[in-house]
């Protein structure tokens, strides 16, 4: 409550104008989440698509099956802002997440940034960075990332993965084996006696350290941009959707879903340009 022993009558004023401020810019925010929900979510749902073949954004629950992870987080926060329900649409690789797109099965997706499904996907600024790895056998001749592409060498991908993308355009003298997922590119690696396997950082790491005959060559062959991406068409949506994302870094929320769900060493990206 104002109340100062002089000035009485333009305090209030200035109490009234400020609370008007505050309820127009309050109508304001209502007004653009509901615009954006028109763009973002027509049906009145919002789709997501939830990639678990990335486990630093997404993972399930040993005890319930539950999808849970940042990205999980991400998108039902999204869904909460623009006041409507939100439905997990959850596929095993990011190739598949981005073969959808054809058959209109999602409205928001959380994929890497890459050349190729920027033709079709308009971006958000990265939200989360991770790291591209090598695994390799722990007593091969490879022990650097420029050791990799060479004659003879197969490396094991899962099809369509951010990782994939980047070393088709990239790799010259080796071989890509694209497997369907990324958890079946270390599976085949092993099976098949492959000389790499490519994949994000964290699983590749973790593998690593339950089995001595295997090793991780040391820093990255590339940096993995996370982001949430809308179907071209609903472009117009963009804009509200970085400045999300942006919000989500800078408040600490992607931070703390991280930690939750136990991607603590994932690195949050920094703020957007």
């Amino acid at each position: 409550m104002c109340k100062y022993p002089s000035g009485m009558i333009w305090i209030k004023g200035f109490c009234g104008l400020l609370a008007f401020c505050c309820t127009l810019g309050y109508a304001m925010a209502d007004d653009a989440s509901t615009n954006a929900a028109k763009i973002l979510a027509p049906t009145g749902r919002l789709r997501a698509a939830i990639n678990f073949g990335n486990s630093v954004l997404a993972q399930k629950d040993p005890k319930t099956g539950e999808a849970r992870g940042v990205s999980v987080d991400l998108a039902r926060e999204l869904g909460r802002r623009l006041g409507v329900p939100v439905d997990l649409v959850t596929y095993d690789a990011a190739g598949k997440v981005f073969d959808a797109l054809k058959t209109d099965a999602w409205d928001v997706a959380f994929l890497a940034i890459d050349p190729v499904r920027a033709n079709e996907i308009a971006f958000s600024p990265p939200y989360v960075v991770i790291e591209g790895a090598y695994l390799v056998p722990v007593a091969s001749p490879l022990h650097t990332n420029d050791d990799v592409d060479r004659a003879g060498v197969r490396i094991s991908v899962g099809r369509g993965s951010a990782y994939d993308l980047y070393l088709t355009r990239t790799i010259k003298y080796a071989q890509l084996v694209r497997v369907p997922t990324s958890p079946d590119a270390i599976d085949a690696f092993m099976h098949d006696k492959l000389e790499v396997a490519a994949g994000v950082k964290q699983p590749i790491a973790a593998f690593a350290a339950t089995h001595p005959d295997v090793r991780v060559i040391p820093g990255r062959f590339m940096v993995i941009e996370q982001a949430v991406g809308i179907p071209k068409p609903h472009e117009a949506g963009a804009a509200y959707v970085r400045a999300f994302v942006e919000e989500m870094k800078a408040s600490g929320f992607v931070a703390k879903a991280l930690a939750a769900s136990g991607q603590a060493d994932a690195a949050v990206a920094p703020p957007a340009k």
